[in-house]
């Protein structure tokens, strides 16, 4: 009897929601990217800290110039809940809001998310827990982290803790995707050394626990074998070079895994 091989893959299903754009810079382009995305009036979502440090002014003027009135929501935490996702829903509500700017850490791109989700569909945050619980269209939103962490502008899960029982909701959807990611890496800079050590590390986590995964893929793994090529070669320098040029990476990086 002939002997039947059969080429065996992981079945998955690919699709890159997220428009990426990175490079030193690149955050000039911000009017001209919610131009072309059709932003009128929008949300940035932005802590207190990306307030402090100019980030938001800058962020400011370049959609005031690009002709895009904009509002400033920054009355949430390090964890946003329950609560500061309906304070950024009520004010969004009251400005007309037709776009979404997620600016600085995790919990920026986690509240915008999670403020997109009540103010187009109704109901509290907790309606979305789960996958896939948002049956209306969300608006638009770009994604500007300033760490290099928690990915959370790359895929369409939010956090958000629940006021009253402190539980964590992963609340995702498809159209909870930043439709645009701007990576500026010269926005990192002004980090402290602490917070350098602590995203880049996550970031680390991230790759290793992609690249281990059952669920991975031809493509995951990729992202996770570059990923863990970057890393590899430029975490210690970044922490002991903390100067712009720290953000060069060497194109001939060699990585362990094989």
């Amino acid at each position: 009897m002939r002997a039947k091989w059969y080429l065996v893959m992981n079945v998955f299903d690919f699709h890159a929601r997220t428009r990426v754009i990175f490079g030193a810079g690149s955050i000039d382009r911000l009017g001209e990217i919610a131009g072309e995305l059709g932003f009128k009036r929008a949300l940035v979502v932005a802590d207190s800290g990306m307030v402090g440090c100019g980030y938001v002014e800058r962020v400011s003027g370049y959609l005031t110039r690009a002709g895009i009135e904009n509002f400033a929501f920054h009355d949430f935490g390090e964890n946003p809940d329950s609560v500061m996702v309906e304070r950024g829903r009520a004010m969004a509500e009251a400005h007309g809001i037709d776009s979404i700017i997620g600016l600085g850490g995790g919990s920026s791109m986690d509240c915008a998310k999670g403020i997109n989700f009540v103010l187009t569909n109704g109901g509290s945050i907790r309606d979305y827990w789960g996958w896939a619980r948002a049956s209306k269209p969300m608006l638009p939103m770009i994604g500007i982290p300033t760490t290099s962490g928690t990915g959370s502008e790359a895929q369409s899960y939010a956090l958000i803790s629940d006021a009253g029982s402190h539980l964590k909701m992963a609340c995702g959807d498809p159209k909870a995707a930043f439709k645009v990611a701007i990576l500026d890496p010269e926005l990192t800079l002004t980090q402290p050394e602490s917070l350098t050590a602590t995203t880049g590390y996550d970031a680390i986590s991230h790759a290793v626990e992609s690249y281990v995964t059952r669920k991975r893929n031809p493509f995951s793994d990729m992202f996770a074998r570059e990923a863990w090529r970057l890393l590899h070669s430029n975490y210690e320098r970044v922490l002991s070079e903390p100067s712009k040029d720290r953000i060069r990476v060497p194109l001939d990086a060699t990585s362990p895994i094989t």
